[in-house]
């Protein structure tokens, strides 16, 4: 997978409310004149005001999506410990406005979130020549607004962050960036990654879906052939956010995505199909080892066509549960992602659950008012 890096900071709204705050002269101005090791150490106090600004700005993000007026937080108010770099400010209201635009785009196709919760919390804290580097993990959930009155009652997802503060001659922290270091692509509450490559070329294998909505039904059952979807399903909401030890995991080597469709597929009743590694007409995992197609998004569709354990389907929004959904983000002709359906609402909305980064019953409407230049491929399975 690859790595999308955004460089932003808390919207105007929220710069007023800290634009004013200081940070005591001796940890921002001391940090600034160190070096090395010395200075690999923050003090309590200044960790939480690290861990209050990294939660509001990701609030700040949460909150452009939600279906309710936007909440003052107060206790950020009285933080003298940290501060905004301005420069990044306006970058952040481009950032809000963006995620505004998102949530009209959702509203039009029938999907609301009517309340959001966003936790932040520091994992590690490293300071050195007056900059730190503070790794943080966020943990958002969203309610879906009873509109269709079919929606799951909420969606949630893990994500890591790098967010940066630089130390000022003036004896306080700014913040200064915030990196997505995550192996998968950027959540629902983030802008949608620059895309730098405009090739428009279909790709070698499978037929890209599309996004329009409504769709005409595909109705599935939730067994058939030998497969039961709905123990797919309860697979992967079930290990969603804590992995299931008998399986490595590979966020570390990629991203684990399509290792995490696999094994659900799996407990749905894919067989293995042994056989070299490397051959995409192989599908398998073992105590030592595994084919490129279990983990790979490519592989693993190539092997899935081929297998005819796959179909396509002409629309995203025919998905059923246990179908999968791969998404191209470059157009590029390489699938850079793999998310299986968990949940169908009676309206006709299918919603995934993946890894890289962890997520729980994301809409496939978000998806799509998300990145709306993606290529998108649905496979019945």
């Amino acid at each position: 997978m690859r790595r999308t890096i955004l460089r932003s900071a808390v919207g105007v709204a929220l710069a007023a409310v800290l634009s004013a705050a200081a940070l005591p002269s001796a940890s921002a101005a001391s940090a600034a004149g160190t070096t090395g090791a010395a200075a690999g150490t923050a003090d309590k106090a200044t960790v939480a005001s690290f861990d209050r600004m990294a939660q509001a700005v990701l609030t700040q993000r949460t909150a452009a999506l939600l279906d309710t007026a936007p909440v003052q937080h107060d206790a950020l108010r009285s933080d003298a410990r940290v501060g905004l770099a301005a420069d990044l400010a306006q970058t952040e209201n481009t950032v809000v406005s963006s995620l505004q635009a998102r949530k009209a785009r959702l509203a039009a196709v029938g999907e609301a979130y009517s309340a959001g919760r966003t936790q932040v919390s520091v994992d590690r804290v490293r300071i050195s020549d007056g900059r730190a580097d503070v790794e943080v993990t966020e943990t958002t959930t969203l309610t879906y607004e009873k509109i269709r009155g079919d929606e799951p009652a909420t969606t949630g997802f893990q994500a890591r962050h790098d967010v940066t503060f630089a130390a000022t001659s003036h004896g306080r922290w700014e913040l200064t960036g915030i990196t997505d270091e995550n192996a998968g692509f950027p959540e629902v509450n983030q802008p949608a990654p620059h895309v730098s490559k405009t090739v428009d070329a279909d790709p070698p294998q499978g037929t890209p879906a599309a996004t329009s909505w409504p769709a005409s039904p595909r109705p599935k059952a939730a067994r058939s052939g030998g497969y039961d979807y709905t123990a797919m399903a309860a697979y992967a909401e079930k290990y969603w956010n804590h992995y299931n030890p008998a399986y490595r995991e590979f966020n570390g080597a990629g991203g684990d995505c399509t290792n995490f469709i696999s094994q659900a597929l799996k407990a749905g009743g894919w067989k293995n199909a042994p056989g070299t590694d490397s051959d995409y007409h192989n599908w398998w995992y073992n105590s030592s080892a595994e084919s490129w197609s279990w983990v790979g998004a490519d592989d693993w569709s190539w092997y899935a066509l081929s297998s005819k354990r796959v179909s396509n389907l002409a629309n995203v929004y025919q998905l059923g549960v246990g179908d999968i959904l791969q998404m191209d983000f470059d157009r590029d002709g390489s699938k850079n992602h793999s998310m299986i359906v968990t949940y169908r609402g009676m309206g006709g909305m299918p919603y995934v659950t993946y890894h890289s980064n962890n997520t729980y019953r994301r809409s496939v409407a978000s998806l799509v008012m998300s990145y709306p230049h993606a290529v998108y491929y649905a496979y019945r399975t």
